[in-house]
């Protein structure tokens, strides 16, 4: 008994320091050092999608700031009263349960989760590419991809974003945290690779 309970200790820890999201996120060298397997599985969504992974780690950075049990906050009755969540988003992608469902169709993963990085970057990459092959957008252009991300495919098409200046501020930002992430990459990405190849 005292041995199973040892176990499930260290289970939860481990699980918690997983989970536990990444310091220094303007800086994509320290969160691939932090989280060991990220780039294997960003890298794994970009030879996927051909989503680059600046791209689709800057989205996700905006979107939950790695967190990935984050919720949309609760409306108030009368200002007071919690209530209702704006909307279904969930997890490290935000994305809301129609749009998972969607993903987990077309891709026959019943099983995805967004409190999952590994399924949650496949998402980001998959978005990303469907946002291609739909709306024309180039993969390496996290402001209009988060437009799209953010408003859906026929919200971008109708350019819902137009009359929302916050929103067109937030995609200003993902486009120059992105730059940023890429041009870091530049600068580390080699250590990535050969430990992902087991250089070292």
């Amino acid at each position: 008994m005292r041995v199973f309970i040892l176990i499930l200790i260290s289970f939860f820890i481990l699980f918690s320091c997983a989970s536990k999201p990444p310091a220094k996120q303007e800086n994509i060298c320290s969160i691939f050092e932090q989280k060991s397997s990220w780039y294997r599985l960003a890298n794994k969504s970009y030879e996927k999608w051909g989503a680059p992974i600046h791209v689709q780690m800057s989205i996700l950075r905006q979107e939950s700031a790695f967190q990935n049990r984050v919720k949309p906050e609760r409306t108030k009755i009368l200002g007071v009263i919690p209530w209702k969540r704006k909307s279904s988003a969930f997890g490290y992608t935000q994305a809301i349960d129609a749009t998972w469902d969607w993903y987990k169709t077309e891709n026959k993963k019943p099983l995805a989760s967004r409190v999952n990085f590994a399924d949650a970057i496949d998402f980001t990459g998959w978005y990303i590419n469907k946002s291609n092959k739909i709306n024309g957008i180039s993969k390496s252009d996290a402001y209009s991809q988060y437009l799209a991300y953010h408003e859906g495919h026929g919200g971008y098409k109708k350019k819902s974003y137009k009359n929302q200046n916050w929103l067109i501020d937030v995609a200003n930002k993902v486009k120059l945290r992105s730059d940023k992430y890429r041009s870091q990459l530049n600068e580390c990405e080699h250590k990535f690779k050969k430990k992902f190849l087991g250089i070292f």
